[in-house]
């Protein structure tokens, strides 16, 4: 245990982020390693094209797109922090965790979950899914297991089983109420830091 602390100490921000995220100092550390592993260059900056060594995304059919979840608009690379606090969303939920009213609502609470996977349809964050955005991920998800004129279908279903509004798009409101029994912890939490 006592390399773990003295090498924490090198890690930007550690103490900050193991406050905001909930990771602990080992879990900082390992994401340290990694995110330096992938950081090629030595900049202390990953872009796009670093994560596109992590296996699991090259293989994933909509990669791409979580990929880009790591970078706000304009913005071409990511630090360790930020890095972090991405990853935070699949850390599963610490139920027994508190926060006090200021606090921020932790990244791997079920709306903060919801809000990365919604962001991962709504690709021109204008606070909706439109159908054309549907079909992106569908096609990327599908491939070549059903024809065009299915993929069409099922968006045309999806749309009209959730948009309350019948603004012929969804919003997060109607995309956290469709999934209000899905157990989106399971889901969508990444067991690799035990």
């Amino acid at each position: 245990m006592g390399s773990t602390s003295s090498s924490i100490n090198n890690v930007p921000k550690a103490q900050e982020l193991i406050e905001e995220t909930g990771f602990s100092a080992a879990h900082i550390l390992r994401l340290y390693e990694r995110f330096e592993f992938l950081d090629k260059d030595q900049t202390g900056r990953l872009r796009p094209q670093d994560f596109e060594t992590v296996c699991e995304l090259a293989m994933n059919p909509i990669g791409d797109r979580i990929i880009s979840a790591f970078f706000s608009p304009g913005q071409e690379t990511v630090d360790f922090p930020s890095f972090v606090r991405i990853l935070a969303h699949f850390r599963p939920s610490d139920t027994k965790r508190t926060r006090n009213g200021a606090q921020q609502e932790p990244a791997n609470s079920r709306t903060r979950k919801l809000r990365f996977a919604f962001q991962l349809y709504d690709q021109d964050r204008d606070g909706k899914i439109s159908r054309v955005e549907l079909l992106q991920v569908l096609r990327a998800m599908l491939g070549m297991q059903v024809t065009e004129e299915q993929l069409q279908s099922i968006a045309e279903r999806a749309i009209q089983e959730v948009d309350v509004d019948r603004d012929e798009a969804i919003s997060f409101d109607e995309f956290r109420k469709s999934l209000e029994k899905v157990n989106i912890d399971h889901k969508m939490s990444i067991r690799f830091l035990k």
